[in-house]
């Protein structure tokens, strides 16, 4: 790397400084922009900006000199909304090339102010695919391990929203974690990523939910499952466009649907009335005409003949059933919340 030109700060036109092509980060936080210009109108530029020179001829033989920024893209700008007219810089003498002024601007940027994780995995990322850095090398110049490097890269695998989310400051860099791992699993992933958005679940809650997800999933391959029963849990899915698990029992089994909201439940509520079965009791009278076909008997049993139920579906206790013996079935109470 090549020296600051006499290690002096040189003053300059800020017109004159073109911004750095290789600027990796790509949002700004106007808010935040306000707050520096307004430190600058009142306190100025406390550390130089970073800039190459270049003397520029003209068409009339003429020369002019034209600076390109390394490092300082927000006390640039900051100095533009203040009204600022010269800068404070630090000029770098010798011309750097592209692969350089990637790496000083990245390393800049991560030194003074972090760059959100989006922006940090596209810098990585072209420092890879532009300059052929390895992850261990770029770890090296940003003082991190090849690890990091390589699970920061690994962000970039999620959707354009979920990284939109995250730049925004809408979810966090915890979370990408669990959400990478369903990337095979695209619907349920972004059922999980609409959990973190709107039931804001912290990021041990969506590691949880990934883990059961997957557990689920390895559950499903280990063991044989009605693939009938799997293919109508992915049609609800599709349908509802939430989370739904189907659990079977040895009677019939249960049916599980995430909801976000009560306008949901409504939306669910309205979908079955506008499906509405013929009768109230369908589903039970369907199962109590497979259990009479089951015994060999006719499907129009008598009432009288179901009764007697095991006692093991009562679950009151010895002292519970004594109290509610004598007990007005009708009383004011048994009809309160």
């Amino acid at each position: 790397m090549s020296n600051f030109v006499s290690n002096a700060v040189f003053w300059v036109e800020v017109e004159k400084i073109k911004p750095n092509p290789f600027q990796p980060r790509r949002e700004f936080d106007e808010a935040r922009l306000s707050e520096l210009a307004e430190s600058i109108r009142m306190y100025g530029i406390l550390q130089p900006l970073v800039v190459t020179r270049k003397e520029i001829q003209r068409e009339d033989g003429s020369f002019y000199t034209e600076y390109e920024l390394i490092s300082g893209e927000r006390r640039l700008r900051a100095s533009k909304i203040a009204g600022v007219s010269q800068v404070p810089v630090l000029i770098r003498q010798g011309e750097e090339n592209e692969r350089e002024k990637l790496e000083l601007a990245i390393i800049e940027n991560l030194q003074r102010e972090d760059l959100n994780a989006v922006d940090r995995a596209r810098a990585f990322h072209r420092l890879v695919a532009e300059f052929g850095f390895k992850h261990a090398d770029i770890g090296k110049k940003v003082g991190k391990s090849r690890e990091y490097v390589t699970n920061t890269l690994r962000i970039l695998d999620l959707s354009e929203e979920i990284l939109t989310a995250l730049s925004e400051g809408k979810i966090n860099e915890g979370h990408t974690r669990p959400l990478l791992m369903l990337t095979t699993r695209p619907q349920e992933q972004q059922v999980l990523f609409k959990e973190i958005l709107y039931k804001k679940i912290t990021v041990r809650e969506a590691e949880n939910n990934a883990r059961r997800i997957a557990y689920d999933r390895a559950r499903k391959k280990d063991f044989p499952v009605d693939p009938e029963l799997l293919a109508i849990e992915e049609k609800l899915r599709e349908q509802l466009g939430t989370r739904v698990r189907i659990e079977r029992t040895e009677a019939g089994g249960k049916v599980l649907i995430d909801f976000f909201s009560n306008e949901d439940l409504r939306s669910l509520l309205a979908l079955m009335e506008a499906n509405r079965m013929k009768s109230p009791t369908e589903m039970l009278d369907r199962h109590i005409e497979r259990i009479n076909q089951a015994q060999g008997s006719s499907p129009t049993r008598s009432a009288d003949s179901l009764s007697g139920a095991p006692e093991f579906l009562d679950d009151r206790t010895p002292i519970e059933k004594a109290a509610e013996e004598d007990e007005d079935i009708y009383s004011v109470k048994n009809f309160s919340i």
